[in-house]
């Protein structure tokens, strides 16, 4: 499967919370069976003009192999901060994560400080040791959750994670109820704060979650599929 799919990178992104740095696409077949956004609706990735982007990498006609794509990774400039997967995940088998992909791109990362999401369940097969070695190797793979609950878990597995809240959630700042704090994304905080600016997402203390406030046109898909 890993051959048929294809993956794209923008060397600078025009998305104004993430700022000007690299940022990539996989293809629709690598998200997340279990991902409620998938299930439910409320995947930014389903909005235009994302959408014929995405359209367009999923079918095909945009994009390069797995094999070109960690060439063009391991091309950018040392140092480099960049988003991996502004839409879509790991390629897997049936939830399974591409041992060969996640190798392939901890390698081509070496010197980068790139940083991803992932809905796979930490549950099956290799998923967890693969992430947790992409994370010990420079590679961030933060666990996105929908609860607190999953939130502690991830953490308690050795995982980095995110947690998607309610568009009506306000607070800046919490305590989960496994005694890790939770800080509402800075960049939707604070005007003019980008991704770039931040960082948290690939580096920040072991027991901090970045929750992410549903908002937009799906903002209602999104409370729904969360609730």
């Amino acid at each position: 499967m890993l051959s048929k799919l294809r993956f794209h990178l923008t060397l600078r992104s025009s998305n104004v919370k993430t700022g000007p740095i690299p940022v990539s696409s996989s293809a629709r077949a690598t998200c997340a069976p279990g991902c409620p956004f998938l299930v439910d609706g409320g995947c930014y990735g389903e909005n235009y003009p994302l959408k014929f982007h995405w359209n367009k990498v999923s079918d095909g006609t945009r994009g390069v192999s797995a094999a070109e794509f960690f060439r063009l990774i391991a091309a950018l400039m040392p140092g480099t901060f960049y988003r991996h997967n502004q839409v879509g995940d790991f390629p897997h088998t049936l939830g399974r994560i591409s041992r060969r992909f996640i190798k392939g791109l901890v390698a081509a990362n070496k010197g980068k400080k790139g940083y991803t999401y992932t809905h796979h369940d930490l549950s099956l097969g290799e998923n967890l040791s693969l992430l947790r070695m992409a994370n010990r190797q420079g590679f961030t793979v933060n666990a996105s959750t929908e609860t607190e609950t999953a939130a502690d878990s991830a953490i308690a597995s050795g995982l980095p994670a995110v947690l998607t809240v309610a568009s009506t959630e306000k607070r800046a700042t919490w305590q989960t109820a496994g005694g890790n704090q939770v800080v509402t994304c800075p960049a939707q905080r604070v005007e003019d704060l980008t991704c770039k600016a931040c960082e948290l997402c690939h580096k920040r203390p072991s027991k901090l979650i970045i929750a992410f406030v549903a908002h937009g046109s799906g903002k209602n898909k999104v409370n729904a599929a969360i609730s």
